[in-house]
């Protein structure tokens, strides 16, 4: 996959990006083409015409650029639950949590979220971190939920399921051919498995 590519999957023109935005879209088409193990910071950095003292200002290595913003992917979750109501149900808190990790996966997002999946993929200590971030969400969510009021084991279950409806939902919206939304995709999932306890 070529940076021109990338780039345009980062809807940039090719040089237009920040250092921060270009190492992001070199790295992934390196880590594409060549293999995450095999490229190195020396070569992203040289194919974005910057230096690896800029790169190291940006991410901690280049594992960083793969996992990078993990704050604000967490906040995408905790916000609705702050923001609800006094007295919301567990399961309204998840519906909003889901609801909004899908608007932040539109459409322009999908070919990047292939690409970088599909990296992780190759290397089972990248897999392993993307599992650890999951189970970071979990945790989390457990405990906002018994801040918010959710008694244990309702907390920990609803918890549990918001995040794999999640994993799911977004594993099926970066599988090929899939067009629906993310947000459509995870409305169905949360409604089986509302039938699957209903049942």
């Amino acid at each position: 996959m070529s940076v021109t590519v990338i780039s345009r999957i980062f809807g940039m023109a090719r040089w237009q990006p920040g250092a921060r935005e270009r190492l992001q879209a070199i790295a992934l088409q390196l880590f594409a083409d060549q293999g995450f193990e095999r490229t190195t910071v020396a070569e992203i950095a040289r194919a974005a015409d910057l230096t690896e003292r800029t790169f190291f200002r940006h991410f901690a290595d280049k594992r960083e650029v793969l996992f990078a913003g993990q704050d604000d992917f967490l906040q995408l979750f905790t916000d609705p639950i702050e923001q609800a109501p006094e007295g919301t149900s567990a399961y309204e808190l998840i519906r909003r949590s889901l609801e909004a990790a899908g608007e932040f996966f539109p459409e322009e997002r999908r070919a990047v979220a292939r690409v970088r999946a599909s990296i992780i993929d190759t290397e089972p200590s990248l897999k392993e971190r993307e599992l650890a971030k999951l189970a970071t969400l979990k945790v989390l969510l457990g405990e906002l939920l018994r801040q918010r009021g959710i008694d244990e084991p309702a907390a920990t279950l609803a918890a549990e399921t918001g995040v794999t409806i999640f994993h799911l939902s977004f594993q099926q919206w970066i599988a090929a051919e899939e067009q629906r939304s993310m947000s459509e995709i995870a409305r169905e999932r949360l409604d089986v498995m509302v039938a699957l306890t209903a049942g």
